[in-house]
């Protein structure tokens, strides 16, 4: 029973030290809104309420370094075609007092920046109202905001 309890400690000495010295990192875009993220349509346009459909997934987000925050133009794949989109939430915490959402939330929109939808079904970042950007018919159309 000794012998066995002592050839246990050294093998769990062993597997210490070997774990002690892995290092690994995590980029911080990860979390974000980037290529190939799969986003939730929260209006209630034609295009983005159809559930039989594969979900939306972005294809390009408009900023330098690839990465999409609230209030950022994507472009997605959604029922075999290209439309614009603007992020009205994401998972990833963002800075201090600003919300973190459920699931990645887009709003798809026109060319010109109008909404597709009449109605959002999730309530908006505060934040999105002093955003610089054109996005007061967005503002319009949602009902409620956190």
């Amino acid at each position: 029973m000794a012998l066995i309890s002592r050839s246990c400690s050294g093998f769990l000495a062993q597997l210490s030290s070997l774990t002690h010295h892995k290092a690994f990192s995590v980029s911080a875009a990860a979390a974000a809104i980037q290529k190939m993220t799969r986003v939730r349509v929260v209006d209630n346009s034609p295009l983005g309420n159809t559930p039989w459909h594969r979900s939306p997934r972005v294809i390009h987000v408009y900023t330098k370094n690839g990465v999409g925050k609230v209030g950022d133009r994507v472009l997605l794949a959604i029922k075999g075609g290209k439309k614009k989109a603007l992020i009205v939430g994401h998972k990833m915490p963002g800075e201090r007092m600003n919300p973190r959402f459920d699931s990645n939330n887009v709003v798809l929109i026109e060319d010109n920046g109008n909404p597709t939808g009449t109605r959002i079904k999730v309530p908006l970042p505060t934040h999105l109202r002093k955003m610089e950007g054109d996005y007061s018919k967005l503002l319009a159309i949602a009902s409620r905001f956190v």
